[in-house]
């Protein structure tokens, strides 16, 4: 009797979310790019195989494969038994910790959809994001003493009515420090109160009988074609777009990650930024775990928590931001942080500086949330590790550049915008088909707006980052908006007209700057006025303004338009020249 082949394809599709064109599906599966595995499938495949091993180490505690794949099963179920069903959107507002990776794969085994914001994420951006995904549940913080997550939660749930639950999920309770507590009836203990629908997520799992946890979730279907995550990306545009990333090439793009830096159960990672980041979970946290790879967790290490991770924890392979190197560059410049472990640290724009400082190979990473990852290799020329960007992972990555604007290619040796398809790059948007009209050509390629060229060294063709279209701003990696940035400065009663662009720092990259144009002859607001407006409006901190600079119109183009050119100009310039002084002055 012949087997019946697998469906290619979703089988119940989730209204708003674009799925791949069935010939590209096909073809994709054909060539062994996409299977018919689930990450759930995977994740739960590498913690038995790894069971005995150390998948997490945090200053919490550590926690095994088996505990971890015994834990995210006990909290899946218990979610499940809450009310909440696959498919299901669930807020997510978690510093990196062990909590946030058991919370995460949790709801992937349950089958719910984890919205990756940010803790550092507001009303603005939350209550639009709860209604655009009409998540069912919010995950929170309660041991921020600068903030009260779980009230706001509370507010949030009066903004969007889709939100029933509010789960808190702190870092000290869900390793060896939080087993004892639990033990011991901490007084520091999670809010729980089901009268108002919170719930500790330690409380779930430790009221979750592991076989009852077994028999709920082995009633889940899970869909290589569905969607497994909501990312997010900061964009051009005034709201945040919802980025629906699917089972099999989510997978697809770890297990490319993994085999590219050559990960094995030998490794250990210290990737410090963001974990809910696209870059984290997919060049991070993600394949770490799929490969075996021990996870090092410490929240905002600085440079004294990086030479205790390297002392004790030895990790093999770090990964780092830009602003994190800056932020540890004394102690690496005193020898104060041993680094003879290490095989190699991944970074955006920062390879030759590694190489030279650390000693290490610095795999260039770059990607999208939307896509496409290029990264050099440790068998590159050190010309293409350090001026390039290195090749995509996968031969299934199409590349085009395009003259701006259009969908005609550049010349041969001209600069173009960076247009790209492939097994693991996204079809659309979440419920945006205007945006998407904008951001993919008629043939299906997305429109990255980074500008790109071509180079091709010992017979191989890499790439040239050149630049951006997009207007943002790069603050040590968090792309920010400046039109959403705009719009919050624009709704001050003193400002007339403004334009934001990104100013030249050091430490992160790009800053924001405001060039404010003041309403009625007024003076435009002093920076810590309008901070104060921004955190009124419920703009996330880190997309706040960092500098203003007052103008008496904004310059336009010949179109109309504001020149931002001109304007990113003129604050490099001034900055620059104040650089210049300041060290003159040492």
């Amino acid at each position: 009797m012949q087997q019946q082949q697998p469906r290619i394809g979703v089988e119940a599709p989730i209204p708003g979310v674009v799925y791949p064109p069935q010939e590209a599906l096909e073809r994709y599966v054909a060539g062994g790019a996409l299977g018919f595995r689930t990450l759930p499938d995977a994740l739960r495949a590498a913690m038995r195989t790894h069971a005995d091993k150390v998948a997490i180490s945090a200053p919490e505690g550590s926690l095994t494969f088996s505990e971890l794949d015994q834990q995210t099963d006990r909290a899946a179920a218990a979610l499940l038994k809450l009310g909440l069903k696959p498919l299901d959107a669930a807020i997510f507002q978690l510093a990196n910790s062990t909590s946030l990776v058991v919370a995460v794969i949790a709801c992937w085994k349950a089958g719910i959809l984890p919205v990756c914001t940010l803790a550092a994420h507001r009303e603005h951006e939350i209550g639009y994001l709860a209604n655009h995904t009409r998540a069912r549940a919010h995950f929170v913080l309660d041991d921020d003493r600068k903030f009260d997550h779980v009230g706001f939660a509370m507010k949030m749930r009066r903004k969007a009515p889709t939100l029933a639950f509010t789960i808190v999920a702190n870092a000290n309770k869900l390793g060896l420090l939080g087993r004892l507590a639990s033990v011991f009836k901490s007084a520091t203990a999670e809010p729980h109160d089901p009268k108002t629908q919170v719930y500790s997520l330690r409380r779930l799992i430790d009221g979750m009988d592991p076989g009852e946890a077994r028999t709920l979730l082995a009633r889940v279907q899970h869909d290589p074609f569905q969607a497994v995550v909501f990312q997010l990306s900061g964009g051009t545009t005034g709201v945040p777009k919802v980025i629906p990333r699917m089972h099999n090439e989510y997978l697809y793009n770890m297990e490319l990650v993994a085999r590219h830096l050559g990960w094995s159960s030998g490794d250990a990672i210290f990737y410090p930024p963001p974990m809910m980041h696209n870059a984290n979970m997919v060049c991070g946290w993600g394949p770490a775990l799929l490969a075996g790879v021990r996870n090092i967790i410490v929240p905002e290490p600085d440079a004294r928590d990086f030479a205790r991770v390297m002392m004790f924890q030895k990790p093999t392979w770090i990964g780092v931001t830009r602003a994190i190197l800056m932020r540890i560059s004394d102690a690496v410049a005193g020898k104060l942080i041993s680094f003879k472990s290490l095989r190699g640290v991944m970074s955006m724009n920062a390879s030759e500086l590694v190489r030279k400082e650390i000693g290490v190979f610095g795999a260039h990473v770059f990607g999208m949330t939307e896509g496409v990852v290029m990264m050099t290799h440790r068998d590159d020329s050190a010309r293409a590790q350090d001026k390039t960007v290195g090749r995509p992972l996968s031969p299934f990555d199409e590349v085009k550049l395009l003259v701006p604007g259009t969908e005609n290619e550049a010349a041969e040796g001209e600069v173009g915008e960076l247009a790209v398809r492939g097994a693991y790059t996204i079809h659309g948007y979440f419920d945006a088909p205007e945006q998407d009209a904008r951001a993919f050509t008629s043939d299906g390629f997305y429109r990255s707006g980074d500008l790109m060229s071509r180079c091709v060294i010992e017979g191989k063709t890499y790439y040239v980052f050149e630049g951006r279209i997009k207007d943002v701003v790069d603050r040590g990696g968090e792309k920010i908006s400046c039109e959403e940035v705009e719009l919050a400065v624009g709704a001050h009663a003193a400002v007339a007209d403004c334009a934001v662009v990104p100013m030249p720092c050091e430490t992160f990259g790009e800053r924001a700057c405001a060039f404010v144009v003041p309403r009625n002859g007024r003076g435009a607001p002093a920076l810590h006025e309008l901070q104060a407006h921004l955190q009124g409006y419920g703009l996330a901190k880190f997309k706040w303004p960092e500098r203003i600079e007052e103008i008496n119109a904004l310059p336009t183009t010949k179109a109309g338009k504001p020149d931002k050119q001109s304007l990113r100009s003129l604050i490099a310039e001034r900055v620059g020249a104040e650089t210049a002084a300041a060290k003159a002055l040492q």
